[in-house]
């Protein structure tokens, strides 16, 4: 049943396809040796605070300085990387930042891009949980 939701939401946020990654898939992902590219698309406050490991900071994904960031930190990775953006302020259905990310992401050709699911925030979904941070 969260799965399901998870998708209604995630088609309710982007209109189109979006394939999303449970909390607990990516932290098990993050402990092999084909590891995605995770980047935050968060507020800087939430990313300094505690992030995921590894994670790229790439600014809020709702400011044209952010997507500028993004769109760098990504120019020469190869088209097919898997990536994983996340951002958790807010409920998903109300972030301001994971649309024009993921948007930002397709247009430049990546094949392979991913949302955390974070249906509440980062605070329950991922750390409270237990899921590794630095």
């Amino acid at each position: 049943m969260r799965i399901l939701l998870g998708l209604l939401a995630a088609l309710c946020l982007f209109g189109q396809d979006v394939a999303l990654v449970e909390p607990a898939d990516l932290a098990k992902q993050l402990q092999s040796n084909k590891a995605p590219t995770v980047i935050c698309v968060a507020f800087p406050a939430l990313y300094h605070g505690k992030h995921i490991p590894k994670a790229i900071y790439a600014g809020p994904g709702y400011k044209p300085e952010g997507i500028a960031v993004l769109k760098q930190a990504v120019a020469k990775l190869p088209k097919d990387t898997d990536i994983v953006i996340y951002c958790g302020c807010c409920p998903m259905v109300k972030c301001p930042n994971y649309r024009p990310a993921y948007a930002a992401l397709k247009e430049m050709g990546f094949k392979k891009v991913r949302v955390l699911d974070v249906p509440t925030n980062m605070h329950e979904d991922w750390f409270g949980k237990g899921y590794p941070a630095e």
